[in-house]
C-alpha cells in the first residue's frame, strides 16, 4: 500500500446527508491489454513492459472484482486525470486522460445505503476509487465502506456494513 505525501491514511469524514469526501484511495487494474499503465497523482498504478500482456478478466472468472480496494491512500481531491496507456488485445494503441475531479465533481460518496440505516454518528472513511481497463473500455468504480444499523444479512454479526462496487464512469476507445 501506497500513502500520498499529503495525507496518512483514511480518515473519516461527517455523517451529514448526502455523504461526501475530501479525501480518497485510488488503484488501476488491467485486462486483455498490453503495456498497460496509469499514471494518478503522479504514482504509477501500473507500470507493465510495452510487451507484457494482461489476462482477459473472463479467463479469472465473474467474481474478477472481488477483493479490489484502493491501494494509494489519502488522496486530496483532485490531483489531476488519470493518464492511460495501452494496446488493446488487437494491438491498437490508446491513450487516455481520464478527468477523476470531473467524474466526481459534486464529491458526493456513491453508494446504495438509505438514510436511516447507517447509525447517528457513524464514522464514514474515505472512499475508494478504482480504475479498470479491460480490452478497449475504461471503467471508474467508486467503492465506500459504510456502516449500518442492522445486518443485511439477519443473525450475521459480520454484515453491519456496505462496501459495493458502484460504476461511475465509462468508456469505450
Amino acid at each position: 500500500m501506497t500513502t500520498s505525501k499529503e495525507s496518512e491514511t483514511r480518515t473519516p469524514v461527517p455523517n451529514e446527508w448526502p455523504l461526501r469526501f475530501e479525501k480518497h484511495s485510488f488503484s488501476a487494474h488491467c485486462y486483455d491489454t498490453i503495456g498497460c499503465k496509469v499514471l494518478y497523482a503522479t504514482e504509477y498504478l501500473v507500470m507493465d513492459d510495452e510487451d507484457k500482456v494482461r489476462p482477459s478478466s473472463a479467463s479469472i472468472g465473474e467474481n474478477y472484482r472481488n477483493g479490489w480496494s484502493g491501494g494509494y491512500l489519502g488522496i486530496r481531491n483532485f490531483p489531476g486525470p488519470a493518464v492511460v496507456t495501452w494496446k488493446s488485445k488487437d494491438g491498437a494503441l490508446h491513450n487516455a486522460s481520464i478527468n477523476i475531479a470531473e467524474i466526481f465533481k459534486d464529491q458526493k460518496i456513491l453508494h446504495n445505503v438509505k438514510e436511516e440505516d447507517i447509525p447517528e454518528g457513524a464514522s464514514i472513511t474515505s472512499p475508494e476509487i478504482i480504475l479498470e481497463v479491460n480490452n478497449r473500455t475504461v471503467n471508474v468504480y467508486m467503492k465506500a465502506y459504510i456502516t449500518l444499523k442492522e445486518p443485511r444479512i439477519p443473525g450475521n454479526q459480520h454484515s453491519t456494513h456496505a462496501n459495493e462496487l458502484i460504476l461511475a464512469h465509462s468508456q469505450t476507445f
